[in-house]
Protein backbone atom coordinates (compact mmCIF):
# COMPACT_ATOMS: atom_id res chain seq x y z
CA UNK A 1 0.00 0.00 0.00
CA UNK A 2 1.11 3.54 -0.67
CA UNK A 3 2.46 5.93 1.91
CA UNK A 4 -0.59 8.21 1.54
CA UNK A 5 -2.94 5.31 2.12
CA UNK A 6 -1.00 4.27 5.25
CA UNK A 7 -1.02 7.85 6.53
CA UNK A 8 -4.76 8.11 5.91
CA UNK A 9 -5.34 4.86 7.80
CA UNK A 10 -3.22 6.14 10.70
CA UNK A 11 -5.07 9.46 10.89
CA UNK A 12 -8.46 7.75 10.58
CA UNK A 13 -7.40 5.39 13.36
CA UNK A 14 -6.70 8.29 15.69
CA UNK A 15 -10.18 9.65 15.12
CA UNK A 16 -12.05 6.34 15.06
CA UNK A 17 -12.10 3.36 17.33
CA UNK A 18 -9.52 1.19 15.55
CA UNK A 19 -6.93 -0.79 17.45
CA UNK A 20 -3.98 1.32 18.42
CA UNK A 21 -0.57 1.10 20.00
CA UNK A 22 -0.25 3.71 22.73
CA UNK A 23 3.47 3.51 23.43
CA UNK A 24 6.63 1.60 22.60
CA UNK A 25 9.51 1.41 25.03
CA UNK A 26 12.87 -0.34 24.88
CA UNK A 27 14.48 -0.49 28.30
CA UNK A 28 17.73 -2.09 29.45
CA UNK A 29 18.07 -4.42 32.44
CA UNK A 30 18.82 -1.45 34.72
CA UNK A 31 15.62 0.36 33.72
CA UNK A 32 17.22 2.99 31.44
CA UNK A 33 15.13 3.86 28.41
CA UNK A 34 16.88 3.28 25.11
CA UNK A 35 13.80 4.14 23.07
CA UNK A 36 10.58 5.76 24.24
CA UNK A 37 7.74 6.56 21.89
CA UNK A 38 4.31 7.73 23.04
CA UNK A 39 1.53 8.00 20.48
CA UNK A 40 -0.65 10.24 22.61
CA UNK A 41 -0.05 13.39 24.65
CA UNK A 42 1.82 12.52 27.86
CA UNK A 43 3.65 15.05 30.06
CA UNK A 44 7.35 14.27 30.60
CA UNK A 45 6.95 13.57 34.33
CA UNK A 46 4.15 11.10 33.59
CA UNK A 47 6.33 9.47 30.89
CA UNK A 48 9.03 8.85 33.49
CA UNK A 49 6.46 7.41 35.89
CA UNK A 50 5.07 5.12 33.16
CA UNK A 51 8.58 4.00 32.19
CA UNK A 52 9.56 3.20 35.79
CA UNK A 53 6.26 1.42 36.50
CA UNK A 54 6.42 -0.68 33.32
CA UNK A 55 10.03 -1.65 34.01
CA UNK A 56 9.10 -2.67 37.55
CA UNK A 57 6.24 -4.82 36.22
CA UNK A 58 8.18 -6.66 33.51
CA UNK A 59 11.55 -6.98 35.28
CA UNK A 60 10.04 -8.74 38.29
CA UNK A 61 8.69 -11.51 36.11
CA UNK A 62 10.81 -14.56 35.43
CA UNK A 63 12.04 -15.08 31.87
CA UNK A 64 10.96 -18.71 32.32
CA UNK A 65 7.36 -17.50 32.50
CA UNK A 66 5.79 -18.12 29.13
CA UNK A 67 3.40 -15.20 29.48
CA UNK A 68 4.56 -11.94 27.92
CA UNK A 69 1.37 -10.08 28.80
CA UNK A 70 0.69 -7.85 31.79
CA UNK A 71 -1.87 -5.31 32.87
CA UNK A 72 -1.89 -2.32 35.19
CA UNK A 73 -5.26 -0.60 35.39
CA UNK A 74 -3.81 2.14 37.62
CA UNK A 75 -1.42 3.22 34.84
CA UNK A 76 -3.61 3.05 31.75
CA UNK A 77 -7.09 1.98 32.80
CA UNK A 78 -8.86 -1.29 32.00
CA UNK A 79 -8.81 -0.68 28.24
CA UNK A 80 -5.05 -1.27 27.82
CA UNK A 81 -2.63 -4.18 27.64
CA UNK A 82 1.10 -4.44 28.23
CA UNK A 83 2.87 -6.79 25.82
CA UNK A 84 6.61 -7.33 26.13
CA UNK A 85 9.58 -9.54 25.29
CA UNK A 86 12.96 -9.75 27.00
CA UNK A 87 15.90 -10.25 24.63
CA UNK A 88 19.41 -10.38 26.18
CA UNK A 89 19.79 -7.03 27.99
CA UNK A 90 16.71 -5.29 26.55
CA UNK A 91 13.00 -5.30 27.29
CA UNK A 92 10.78 -4.42 24.32
CA UNK A 93 7.51 -3.14 25.81
CA UNK A 94 4.42 -2.21 23.82
CA UNK A 95 1.28 -0.75 25.37
CA UNK A 96 -1.86 -1.18 23.27
CA UNK A 97 -5.56 -0.64 23.71
CA UNK A 98 -7.83 -3.63 24.23
CA UNK A 99 -8.86 -3.75 20.54
CA UNK A 100 -5.30 -4.70 19.53
CA UNK A 101 -4.46 -8.40 19.32
CA UNK A 102 -1.96 -9.46 21.99
CA UNK A 103 -0.47 -12.14 19.77
CA UNK A 104 -0.35 -9.67 16.87
CA UNK A 105 1.65 -7.22 19.02
CA UNK A 106 3.92 -10.01 20.22
CA UNK A 107 4.59 -10.83 16.57
CA UNK A 108 5.19 -7.12 15.90
CA UNK A 109 7.86 -7.06 18.61
CA UNK A 110 9.49 -10.05 16.91
CA UNK A 111 9.41 -8.23 13.54
CA UNK A 112 10.96 -5.10 15.09
CA UNK A 113 13.78 -7.11 16.69
CA UNK A 114 14.31 -9.15 13.51
CA UNK A 115 14.64 -5.96 11.42
CA UNK A 116 17.02 -4.43 13.98
CA UNK A 117 19.10 -7.63 13.86
CA UNK A 118 19.20 -7.48 10.06
CA UNK A 119 20.22 -3.83 9.98
CA UNK A 120 22.80 -3.98 12.77
CA UNK A 121 23.96 -7.61 12.48
CA UNK A 122 22.94 -8.83 15.94
CA UNK A 123 21.58 -5.68 17.49
CA UNK A 124 22.82 -4.72 20.93
CA UNK A 125 22.11 -1.92 23.36
CA UNK A 126 24.95 0.22 21.98
CA UNK A 127 23.36 0.14 18.51
CA UNK A 128 20.22 1.70 19.97
CA UNK A 129 22.28 4.41 21.67
CA UNK A 130 24.66 5.34 18.85
CA UNK A 131 22.24 4.83 15.94
CA UNK A 132 19.04 6.18 17.51
CA UNK A 133 18.13 7.94 14.25
CA UNK A 134 18.18 4.68 12.28
CA UNK A 135 16.32 2.86 15.05
CA UNK A 136 13.58 5.50 15.00
CA UNK A 137 13.40 5.30 11.21
CA UNK A 138 13.03 1.52 11.40
CA UNK A 139 10.24 1.89 13.95
CA UNK A 140 8.51 4.46 11.71
CA UNK A 141 8.50 1.89 8.91
CA UNK A 142 6.61 -0.50 11.20
CA UNK A 143 4.38 1.75 13.35
CA UNK A 144 3.33 5.34 12.73
CA UNK A 145 0.94 7.42 14.84
CA UNK A 146 0.12 4.27 16.83
CA UNK A 147 -1.07 2.36 13.78
CA UNK A 148 0.71 -0.71 12.46
CA UNK A 149 1.94 -0.04 8.93
CA UNK A 150 3.94 -3.14 8.09
CA UNK A 151 4.38 -6.57 9.66
CA UNK A 152 6.57 -8.19 7.02
CA UNK A 153 10.20 -7.94 8.18
CA UNK A 154 11.58 -8.55 4.67
CA UNK A 155 9.60 -5.62 3.25
CA UNK A 156 10.79 -3.34 6.04
CA UNK A 157 14.42 -4.35 5.50
CA UNK A 158 13.99 -3.81 1.74
CA UNK A 159 12.56 -0.30 2.30
CA UNK A 160 15.46 0.56 4.61
CA UNK A 161 18.03 -0.68 2.10
CA UNK A 162 16.37 1.36 -0.67
CA UNK A 163 16.44 4.48 1.49
CA UNK A 164 20.09 3.91 2.38
CA UNK A 165 20.91 3.50 -1.33
CA UNK A 166 19.16 6.80 -2.13
CA UNK A 167 21.04 8.53 0.68
CA UNK A 168 24.36 7.18 -0.64
CA UNK A 169 23.55 8.22 -4.21
CA UNK A 170 22.47 11.66 -3.02
CA UNK A 171 25.63 12.15 -0.96
CA UNK A 172 27.85 11.21 -3.92
CA UNK A 173 26.25 14.01 -5.97
CA UNK A 174 27.29 16.68 -3.47
CA UNK A 175 30.89 17.92 -3.91
CA UNK A 176 33.02 16.95 -0.93
CA UNK A 177 30.75 14.03 0.08
CA UNK A 178 31.27 10.49 -1.17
Amino acid sequence: SSWLECRRRAVDGLEGSQAMIKSILVVNNQGKARLARFYYEVPVDKQKHILNSLFRIVSRRSDDTCCCFAQDDSLFGPDHKIIYRHFATLYFIFVADSAESELGVLDLIQVFVQVLDSCFENVCELDLIYHFDRVNYILDEIVMAGMVLETNADLVVQAIKETKKLETEGASMIPGFG
